[in-house]
């Protein structure tokens, strides 16, 4: 990832740059020069302009920003904890394993998990884990974005989670890392986790080192009922009352949220990652993003954790998104493909703070670029002009199957729907044997 990327037009797609008006370049093209987007238009426009340039062709083809993922787990618990409620999976799958974890398992499930989301045109991840010194090496390896966010949490019984102290650890070596692609953030796991004191020192410790924070909250009823009966505060406002509400923090799931936690988050500015597939999985419920978004609250989507999801899919996690929202809302004009865009491209940079350098085509952005090929049966017919369906198509109907290309600072890491930066069998390999290796750990642990 060191060599310079070659001047790259990117050649006679049907670009969406998703910049926030929704444009439709067709045919277009995107040039690329030193990592960055240098120029976005029409094909002749561009051919004029960029004749000593690497030309791949995307007939045929969506080309979009890179896709966010704002909240992660990484993990290998993938489909041996089905059926459960969300506590009682926690408490008997999820929280054993963590207590069995050592940081070679932790590295082994990152760069499965980034393998996996780069093959499906992401390119950047929130991820909240353990011993992320690996995730770090990882998403290195793997050519990702990466915002690595420690599992903290300090009350009696969680003391199998990450620290403040090694979240600053963390930050004191990888607060960025692999030329600014890899980035650090304060975790908290959950409000029944942390005590009070450790969300103030969370907050206190973002501050200092000048990085975001991310938690969990409001994902079940008994979870805000709880936070009632314990704090007589519902969760959102407890997080208000505790100081962590702000632009530079992101909470996951708020599903169950009343007006007056709709406000906080609107007058705080702070963001939302919204997880559709998990919510529904777990029987969460579905989260007011229609008014979330009316509100100006900013929104991004999630893919949660593999165990949770069973795949890292965020073309399929557009889908769930629109779809949700017209089950819930019983109103069909809801989840716009574009507005559903929107939440996975430039929404999801912005709830990162990356929205001034990635997140939509435009110069001057890093190229972080997704080609998409809908020539498929499931994508036909193709339409254009004032019939154009792209963006339908990209929400409704393409998978992470269709993925042919992505770009990450300029760099093709995927071609032709192949990984080059890393072996995907090998990382498959390692990966199992990690897993296998978890499990007789987890079943070795008193009980």
């Amino acid at each position: 990832m060191t060599a310079r990327p070659p001047r790259t037009l990117i050649r006679n797609g049907i670009v969406l740059p998703c910049e926030g008006r929704r444009t439709v370049h067709d045919p277009g093209s995107v040039l690329i020069e030193n990592g960055r987007i240098t120029a976005v238009g029409p094909v002749a426009a561009l051919d004029a302009a960029a004749d000593d340039a690497v030309v791949v062709d995307a007939t045929g083809h969506a080309v979009i920003p890179g896709l966010h993922n704002t909240h992660l787990h990484s993990g290998l618990l993938r489909g041996t904890a089905e059926s459960k409620s969300l506590w009682d999976w926690l408490r008997d799958y999820v929280d054993p394993a963590h207590k069995a974890l050592t940081p070679e398992i932790a590295e082994a499930a990152s760069l499965l998990c980034y393998t996996e989301s780069l093959r499906a045109g992401t390119t950047s991840v929130m991820d909240m884990w353990r011993h992320m010194e690996g995730s770090a090496h990882a998403a290195e390896q793997v050519g990702i974005r990466a915002t690595l966010v420690p599992y903290v949490a300090d009350l009696p019984g969680y003391d199998y989670f990450e620290t403040l102290d090694t979240n600053r650890r963390l930050l004191e070596e990888y607060r960025t890392h692999a030329q600014d692609r890899v980035r650090s953030w304060v975790g908290l796991e959950h409000l029944f986790y942390c005590s009070e004191e450790a969300f103030e020192a969370a907050a206190a410790l973002a501050d200092a080192y000048d990085t975001g924070l991310h938690t969990h909250s409001s994902e079940t009823t008994w979870e805000v009922e709880e936070s009632l009966r314990r704090f007589g505060r519902r969760p959102i406002e407890e997080f208000h009352h505790r100081g962590i509400l702000s632009p530079r923090t992101v909470v996951a799931h708020c599903v169950w949220l009343d007006d007056t936690e709709l406000g906080l988050l609107a007058s705080t500015g702070t963001a939302v990652a919204h997880c559709p597939c998990s919510n529904m999985k777990l029987s969460s419920g579905p989260a007011r993003i229609i008014e979330m978004r009316s509100r100006g609250i900013t929104v991004g989507l999630g893919s949660d954790g593999e165990k949770e999801n069973n795949n890292l899919d965020l073309l399929e996690e557009m889908k769930f998104a629109s779809l949700l929202q017209k089950l819930t809302s019983l109103d069909p004009t809801t989840g716009d493909p574009w507005d559903i865009l929107a939440m996975a491209t430039l929404d999801g940079a912005r709830a990162l703070g990356l929205d001034a350098v990635t997140g939509s085509l435009e110069a001057g952005k890093k190229a972080d670029v997704v080609t998409v090929d809908l020539r498929r049966l499931h994508t036909t017919p193709l339409l254009h002009g004032a019939d154009s369906n792209a963006a339908a198509h990209l929400v409704f109907s393409a998978g992470s199957a269709d993925v042919s290309d992505v770009w990450v600072d300029g760099h093709r890491l995927v071609k032709g729907g192949r990984i080059r930066s890393v072996d995907p069998e090998t990382v498959r390999e390692r990966a199992q044997s990690a897993a296998e290796d978890l499990f007789r750990r987890r079943a070795a642990l008193p009980r």
